[in-house]
């Protein structure tokens, strides 16, 4: 077992949580609530790791966030 870290937004418009995983081609996904979205990462991230051809330890990792402040 292999745990990832996903990223997740509010978005306003839709009114939709929309979650990725970064380093993951194609592991994005959407859903009305959290535990929603947290089902369909999950279900998106299998299907993805199914199709990858690499190791799972050549998969990018995770590190962090950073905020930048800009002026606007």
């Amino acid at each position: 077992m292999k745990t990832f870290t996903a990223y997740v937004e509010w978005d306003p418009e839709t009114k939709l949580y929309v979650g990725s995983v970064p380093g993951v081609s194609g592991a994005h996904t959407q859903g009305e609530t959290l535990d929603e979205l947290q089902r369909n990462l999950k279900e998106v991230l299998e299907l993805c790791l199914e199709e990858y051809k690499g190791k799972l330890e050549n998969l990018p990792k995770f590190v962090g966030l950073q905020q930048i402040e800009v002026a606007i």
